[in-house]
């Protein structure tokens, strides 16, 4: 991350001494914050083509380009992943996802939820491709004319959103010291010890978007004063922001930004 270090410095790893006590977790796959004392869930942005979602699922299309040989498959330690039997492709990806250009807007997660006739998240579960209205193909994808939300990240969209919204209701505004940690799946280890944390100021939040390793929002953000605290876990569709009334109740009326309450995960 040597690109923003300039504006975003390591921090010692104690600096998350206090989520590990209060989330009871090593943050393996970030710090699941409680509501402090309220909470809401960011969904991450999906995509819709506006000539329609059409036929063709993401798997399908996947399967024909490996038939053409116009991509190469997907080998880890061995494995063939394209040729596992019963795993689809879906569409979705990991890391930060961004407005895919001309053609295309933000499909809402309650507008997609209206079309199908589900809940915006299934109750009793936490933002995922499990608990997301249920836009799939029969064989288990997304069709090409969505492009789902990505995993471990916020999209860009919302990211920069929140952080206005986090400007407005910090101590110093942007000049807010904050910290920012990102879970050892996102830096390529599996140490939970040796904890990557970096501090800056609030103001400065756009470079962390913009740096190329990790492609990840932060697993955790927090000022120094514990006001608010946010928490995107790598395996989830959705973030979760904590903090004081005033600041959840704006992320829920904004109309840039879609963010909900959820009753049993706050």
């Amino acid at each position: 991350m040597s690109e923003i270090s300039a504006l975003w410095q390591a921090a010692l790893s104690a600096e998350t001494e206090w989520l590990e006590e209060l989330c009871q977790d090593d943050g393996y796959t970030g710090f699941p914050v409680p509501g402090m004392p309220d909470a809401a869930w960011v969904l991450h942005a999906m995509y819709e083509h506006e000539q329609g979602h059409g036929t063709v699922s993401h798997h399908q299309d996947r399967q024909a380009a490996l038939a053409s040989g116009s991509v190469e498959p997907v080998v880890f330690a061995g494995i063939d992943f394209d040729a596992t039997p019963g795993l689809i492709t879906t569409g979705g990806g990991l890391g930060w996802a961004e407005h895919p250009g001309a053609g295309w807007q933000r499909l809402r997660w309650a507008e997609l939820a209206r079309r199908v006739g589900e809940p915006v998240v299934a109750e009793g579960l936490l933002p995922s491709y499990r608990s997301a209205p249920d836009g799939r193909t029969s064989d288990g994808s997304w069709p090409t004319g969505i492009e789902p939300p990505t995993e471990g990240s916020l999209d860009r969209e919302s990211w920069n959103r929140l952080v206005a919204i986090l400007l407005e209701h910090s101590p110093s505004g942007p000049d807010t010291r904050t910290l920012a940690y990102y879970n050892p799946l996102l830096m390529g280890s599996v140490d939970v010890s040796n904890r990557h944390v970096l501090t800056g100021r609030l103001g400065d939040a756009q470079a962390l978007s913009d740096a190329a390793d990790p492609d990840f929002s932060p697993s955790n953000l927090w000022p120094q004063d514990r006001s608010w605290a946010v928490w995107t876990d790598y395996d989830l569709w959705g973030t979760k922001v904590a903090g004081p009334p005033t600041l959840i109740d704006a992320l829920v009326a904004d109309t840039d930004i879609e963010a909900v309450r959820l009753p049993w995960a706050a």
